[in-house]
């Protein structure tokens, strides 16, 4: 019922205004008519008396007269009465008080959904359902009768990130640390949120936190990788280079961020070596096997990569003919970026978003991998209504 009361008024306020103008322009008219009327005939008084008392001669007076009159006569002449005008303005106001109701009740039923019952914030919020907004406030409202939940803050702070929220996602990651301990799942996502609001930059507070993470687990890839990129934007290329260098050595065959630790020692003056794509398991038909690597890596340089790209080629072809391959696709791409063939890998990465559709776990999966080794895919096959939050690395693949 309240919403059709709010309608009601909302409508006799729209129908006031546009009939605000139609019933003041006739009353504004006549009143000018009256007031030129008026002016006249005082004139035509003045002249009366003038003659009386002598100040004008006869003659003065008749011409005087004669001109008064006659701008009198014109004015009743220009200003008609306005019976039919005003009878045609109420017409059209009477239309506009009937129409305009009729109309919004008309578009309403046919656009709205008037058979739909009211749903009350406090029922949104019992039954959020997939939105995920009245989700966070469900949290947000938990969160502030309880704040010494470290659990809700562990929940809450990636939400936050996703969000593009990263100032209340620091401030959840570092309440779930003082609530709920130093871990490195926590000191990770507080170190890529400051990461994301110093726009990539390894800051400071930043290196703190990577170090604490070094600290619980030496090998850590993720903090490993920005501990060297801090020293390249540091400017000081050697160290960088020798950090790169000794995440690569210790970094598997096939691991996602090693294309990008390889691009940074080149960068910074290193020669990376040409890396052989690791033995395909059993569940990835098409790809080099065990005793093809084993042969691979006893060839010269040029013959091994001659080698390397035949084999690449075959998966090609393989996946070509056999498409329902994942992993074979995950590989493909991998083994082209590593061969610097950005053309072929986007390519693939193409085809196999054609058979596993961004909009599902193993196309987002091919997203991920595609931004961690740099290929950029077609705006056409980005998941719909995935954004990626501000600030986010292209890094964001490395993990153990």
């Amino acid at each position: 019922m309240t919403i059709w009361i709010l309608f009601a008024v909302m409508t006799t306020a729209a129908t006031a205004i546009l009939l605000h103008p139609l019933s003041t322009a006739g009353r504004k008219a006549a009143s000018s008519d009256a007031s030129a009327r008026k002016i006249y005939r005082d004139q035509l008084c003045e002249l009366d008396d003038d003659i009386v008392s002598g100040r004008i001669s006869s003659d003065e007076y008749e011409l005087a007269r004669a001109e008064t009159a006659r701008r009198l006569f014109r004015a009743a002449d220009d200003h008609p009465p306005r019976r039919s005008a005003q009878r045609s303005g109420r017409w059209l106001k009477h239309a506009i008080a009937a129409f305009l109701p009729l109309l919004s009740i008309a578009l309403y039923l046919s656009l709205g959904s008037p058979d739909l019952p009211s749903r009350p914030l406090a029922v949104r919020l019992a039954e959020p359902g997939e939105d995920l907004s009245i989700l966070v406030k469900k949290m947000e409202d938990h969160l502030t009768g309880r704040p010494e939940d470290g659990r809700g803050w562990d929940v809450i702070a990636p939400v936050y990130l996703k969000m593009g929220r990263v100032d209340d996602a620091a401030k959840a990651y570092r309440t779930a640390l003082r609530l709920g301990g130093i871990n490195v799942s926590r000191l990770e996502g507080l170190s890529e949120t400051l990461m994301a609001t110093s726009n990539g930059m390894v800051t400071a507070e930043v290196l703190d936190e990577l170090k604490q993470i070094l600290t619980l687990e030496p090998n850590n890839p993720r903090a490993r990788f920005y501990v060297a990129l801090s020293m390249e934007q540091a400017g000081r290329p050697e160290e960088a280079r020798d950090a790169f260098e000794a995440l690569a050595k210790v970094s598997p065959a096939d691991a996602p961020w090693l294309p990008l630790v390889n691009e940074h020692i080149a960068k910074n003056g290193g020669t990376v070596a040409a890396q052989v794509p690791p033995a395909t398991p059993p569940s990835v038909p098409g790809g080099p096997s065990a005793e093809d690597v084993a042969a691979a890596e006893t060839m010269r340089s040029g013959d091994r990569q001659q080698m390397i790209r035949g084999m690449v080629e075959s998966l090609d072809a393989k996946l070509s003919a056999d498409p329902d391959n994942f992993e074979g696709w995950m590989r493909l791409i991998r083994s082209y970026a590593v061969l610097a063939d950005k053309e072929h890998a986007a390519d693939a990465l193409k085809r196999g978003l054609a058979a596993f559709p961004a909009s599902g776990d193993q196309g987002r999966q091919l997203l991920a991998l595609a931004k961690e080794l740099g290929i950029a895919p077609e705006r056409s096959v980005a998941p719909e209504g995935s954004v990626a939050p501000e600030g986010k690395s292209a890094t964001e693949g490395l993990s153990k």
